[in-house]
């Protein structure tokens, strides 16, 4: 091969190196929601939101709670930012709860946290702060349990809230979350 065949063959190489790494780029910022198909942001979920592919990656090992004994002390406070998803009728009343939480999505951000993301419905006339109790499981044993303080949702909002769970290489196949109070 001549010298100016290697130029163009390393010089296309190049082309389509970069070409392959700006889409990874493009796909790589955001998280879908698996439930909702809601998509995440970065300053949201972080840019490590790929899913690693290898059999041995954490993401995909199978959850044996019995070789698992780690629990995080305590209750994790947290104060999220939340996303207004839309604006729903003001049906509170004596059938209709003032507040409403969807069941939580579970996801690993590899190499960071595990993702759970609720969803927050005020159904009153007026601004409630809702708090929420999230509890990470493995095989029906307690994790991690986080307290969620919701940013006010005005009249008819309903609020998409990001809610981080233990390290992703604490294993967890489980959240669970109520409603404590929407004072």
């Amino acid at each position: 091969m001549n010298s100016a065949t290697k130029l163009v063959t390393s010089t296309l190489g190049a082309i389509l190196a970069l070409g392959a790494v700006g889409a990874l780029a493009q796909d790589l910022p955001q998280l879908r929601d698996s439930r909702t198909g809601k998509v995440w942001t970065p300053e949201i979920v972080n840019e490590e939101a790929s899913v690693p592919t290898s059999p041995n990656a954490y993401v995909n090992r199978a959850f044996d709670p019995l070789t698992q004994n780690v629990v995080v002390e305590g209750v994790v406070v947290q104060h999220p930012r939340a996303n207004l998803m839309g604006i729903v009728p003001i049906t509170a009343g004596p059938s209709v709860p003032i507040a409403v939480l969807d069941a939580p999505s579970l996801q690993v951000i590899p190499g960071r946290h595990w993702l759970s993301i609720v969803y927050v419905t005020n159904n009153s006339g007026a601004t409630i702060e809702a708090v929420v109790g999230c509890h990470f499981t493995n095989g029906g044993q307690r994790v991690e349990e986080t307290r969620v303080v919701i940013p006010p949702a005005g009249p008819g909002e309903r609020l998409g809230v990001p809610v981080r769970g233990p390290r992703y290489d604490i294993f967890v196949d489980r959240v669970t979350c109520e409603l404590m109070s929407p004072a």
